[in-house]
């Protein structure tokens, strides 16, 4: 019998279970990781944040239970539906989301199994390190601008030095945290950097403590659960608006399994396979649409928790996922968290997202890139440009995300362009 591989960087590899008191803080660290995110798109669209939440943490759960415990992935609410929700609340209400987010999900399902026939051996071809590592490198820097914004502008969009002043408090914490501490402390840097970063912010007066004082103790999320709340009828706008949008988040997904292969030393794309990743994916959105809320997505938020602790237990994930299930009915410690300031999580996210840019970087210097030939160059540009400038492809109802656009012209150009261009055979 060969003996399990452990990734010798890990301070606790994917089986590795932690302790009771430090699984909790370690798992309260990825739930307050991803809350401001998770709720935000509820918030954005009309639903109720606390289904999200339920959402959320149920999702991640059957993701870790279809991929057999084997990939460290937080599922939270995907950002990508958002414009196709709002119009779809506004014009046929939320039965129309669950119809389109089911369906998205029936998407992934049908593309698991086409991926089980083929295999994903053509990853490799599709997938080079050229591509890979620029791709890996958008989706930490995608976002910077907006977590640079979140640390400027106010609710009122006015530059508030306030803010600035707490995200930068809050990033030199959360960095001293992480170099300085050792023991269980030196593994929860994240965490410790929110509640100081919180702390200042109520010091400098930019918390909002009326969300707290008025929320209950227990509260019941508003579910949409279809032969309950309503009678389900087919939706074929619905439909044809959001099913698109699931080869976008494809590629998001394919993206940060990139990035996970890299932090533990893993192929997840061959154990436990692209088949079984897409699947547990597919049928968390169809959970998420059938109980009321948002489709789901793995985070880069949860990722960069991941790179920078080197904790990467599948427990403390699936820890996080049952603390998100039960917040969704704890009305006041919901708020605590909804009371956290962009600021705040903005200072967070200057590390989270900077950890993964890194990454596809580190990926390009192993792999030893030769950026003198003009096909390397001309791919990492393009995909830089494009996925961190923010282009964005919209026909009609249809939005190709800056990100998905950029991984699919790097693919492309890996694909179409020659390996030596007609100058460099001279």
């Amino acid at each position: 019998m060969t003996k399990k591989y452990r990734n010798p960087e890990a301070i606790l590899d994917i089986h590795e279970k932690p302790k009771p008191l430090p699984w909790l803080g370690l798992s309260l660290q990825h739930l307050f990781t991803m809350f401001g995110a998770t709720v935000l798109v509820p918030r954005l669209v009309g639903l109720d944040p606390g289904i999200a939440l339920v959402s959320s943490g149920l999702g991640t759960l059957v993701y870790l239970l279809i991929t057999k415990g084997k990939i460290p992935a937080y599922l939270g609410s995907s950002f990508a539906f958002i414009a196709a929700m709002q119009m779809l609340m506004k014009t046929q209400g939320y039965p129309a989301i669950a119809q389109g987010a089911m369906t998205t999900g029936l998407v992934y399902l049908i593309v698991a199994m086409i991926v089980k026939r083929s295999g994903s051996a053509w990853l490799d071809k599709v997938l080079p390190p050229i591509v890979v590592g620029p791709v890996v490198m958008v989706i930490g820097l995608g976002l910077a601008a907006n977590a640079a914004n979140s640390a400027m502008f106010n609710t009122a969009g006015e530059y508030d030095f306030r803010y600035v002043f707490v995200a930068l408090i809050t990033l030199a914490l959360t960095i001293f945290f992480n170099m300085w501490f050792k023991g269980f402390l030196g593994l929860i840097p994240i965490l410790l950097g929110i509640v100081s970063g919180y702390f200042v912010a109520l010091i400098t007066g930019i918390v909002d403590t009326n969300i707290i004082t008025q929320a209950s103790w227990f509260s019941l999320p508003n579910f949409e659960i279809p032969f309950v709340q309503y009678q389900p009828t087919l939706q074929i706008g619905a439909i044809v608006t959001m099913a698109p949008i699931a080869f976008v988040t494809m590629t998001e997904h394919i993206g940060h399994l990139m990035v996970l292969n890299k932090l533990t030393k893993r192929n997840f794309f061959e154990d436990p396979g692209l088949s079984k990743t897409l699947a547990g994916d597919g049928v968390a959105q169809i959970v998420a649409g059938f109980i009321g809320g948002p489709p789901t997505t793995s985070y880069g938020e949860n990722i960069g928790v991941l790179a920078i602790t080197r904790v990467h237990s599948v427990f403390v994930i699936a820890g996080a996922a049952i603390l998100a299930v039960a917040l969704g009915f704890v009305g006041k410690i919901s708020a605590v968290i909804l009371s956290i300031p962009n600021p705040v999580i903005s200072g967070i996210s200057f590390v989270l997202f900077g950890v993964i840019a890194a990454s596809g970087l580190k990926i390009l210097i192993e792999n030893k890139v030769d950026f003198d030939k003009k096909k390397n160059l001309i791919i990492a540009s393009v995909i830089l440009v494009v996925g961190i400038g923010g282009l964005v492809l919209e026909v009609g109802t249809f939005t190709l995300s800056a990100m998905a656009l950029a991984t699919v012209l790097g693919i492309a150009l890996n694909l179409i362009l020659p390996e030596v261009s007609r100058s460099e055979e001279d």
